[in-house]
């Protein structure tokens, strides 16, 4: 079934006025982010999302891409689907996590999708799927539990069967990469390859002294448990509660969204961090506003509930050819060791990327756009 975005009026006016009626804190006493999002900073979002911001223009932007609502086991999965105008374009479908969603690949569906408009090959052309993930954005929240990541991953393979793609690649991060590589354990059959960006499955392992990714990676890992995980231990154990607030408030759906895209892009270094130093405001408050307009603030946060609440997934083998772009402020950055460790039998395509955070394709489009290129050459 086609699907476009029209988001009503009575929706768009009771989020202004619920911004311009917020009950604010006190500001923080120390400097900076050093206790979550400043006040000054997320009052001048909030003005600037109530009284400049153009949702109708923003999302044209949206609804210039293809888009789709179809049934899969039993729940409505909403998705973009480009198909490319080159022949023997590989189908690809690419998957968000949290707090990202489809927004994040719209500069790259163009130059994916028809390269020879953007300085590139028609070799290199792909047939785009980008689901919003279960519970996420326009796609259905599920009504019971048991929608992790090996039933998403089992959902997209019958989403790309039911489009007719016999042999598709997949590329993930976050979540996203989750997915992915249980899709590959799933459908190896009609999976090709894979690309990732984070490495969720990977666990830590050192023998003897690491080597400077391995010690990058698990300082960057210690900071994450230390002062960054707060919010995956909540959506983790208690997502109902916080869905109240945050379903509630405009103003504190910012701030629980926006903080990670200050702590997970390269957005600069010390007291210059900033997440506008990367990402426009509009493109910030662009995917924010799919978490706002389909109040999914508890069904998103649920999803680490099913993966981390309910119990862990045991790791499978990854046979199939496995690419990887090691971003410099990713979470974590991936290991080649640890993958391999966890299974990832295949990788052929290893690349250090100059520049580059979590959010890959959102921040660096391009950088994106040529790994994936050159990853999936090797299997064309």
């Amino acid at each position: 079934m086609l699907f476009r975005s029209d988001v009503a009026q009575p929706v768009l006016d009771d989020l202004r006025s619920r911004l311009h009626h917020t009950r604010w804190p006190e500001a923080e006493p120390v400097d900076g982010w050093q206790q979550g999002v400043p006040l000054a900073w997320l009052q001048d979002i909030c003005r600037y999302w109530a009284d400049t911001y153009d949702w109708p223009q923003r999302q044209a932007l949206l609804n210039r891409h293809p888009q789709f609502i179809t049934t899969v086991d039993g729940l409505d999965i909403h998705f973009i689907h480009v198909r490319s105008p080159h022949a023997g374009a590989m189908p690809l479908v690419l998957t968000h996590g949290w707090p990202g969603s489809v927004v994040e690949f719209q500069k790259v569906i163009g130059p994916l999708t028809d390269p020879t408009a953007h300085g590139g090959s028609a070799d290199d052309a792909f047939h785009l799927v980008v689901p919003s993930l279960p519970g996420f954005g326009f796609s259905g929240k599920p009504t019971a539990t048991g929608w992790g990541v090996d039933r998403i991953a089992a959902a997209w393979a019958q989403l790309m069967a039911r489009l007719g793609y016999q042999r598709y690649a997949a590329q993930g991060g976050d979540w996203g990469s989750a997915v992915t590589t249980a899709l590959v354990a799933q459908d190896a059959a009609h999976c090709l390859g894979i690309h990732v960006t984070l490495a969720m499955g990977a666990r830590p392992s050192v023998d003897g002294t690491p080597s400077p990714d391995a010690l990058h990676a698990l300082q960057r890992a210690k900071f994450y448990r230390d002062w960054d995980a707060g919010y995956s231990k909540q959506q983790a154990t208690r997502p109902q509660t916080v869905g109240y607030a945050l379903t509630d408030s405009p103003a504190g759906q910012a701030a629980w969204i926006l903080e990670k895209f200050w702590a997970w892009t390269d957005c600069g270094d010390g007291g210059d961090r900033h997440p506008e130093n990367v990402l426009h405001r509009d493109e910030l408050l662009d995917n924010l506003m799919l978490y706002w307009v389909t109040a999914s603030a508890a069904s998103s946060a649920r999803l680490y509930w099913e993966s981390f609440g309910a119990g862990k997934r045991a790791a499978l083998p990854v046979t199939v050819p496995t690419g990887v772009a090691v971003y410099p402020k990713e979470i974590v950055p991936p290991v080649r060791a640890w993958m391999e460790a966890a299974g990832f039998q295949d990788i052929r395509h290893w690349q250090a990327m100059p520049r580059g955070g979590h959010f890959a394709a959102f921040e660096q489009p391009a950088l994106f756009v040529d790994d994936l290129r050159a990853f999936f050459r090797l299997l064309r």
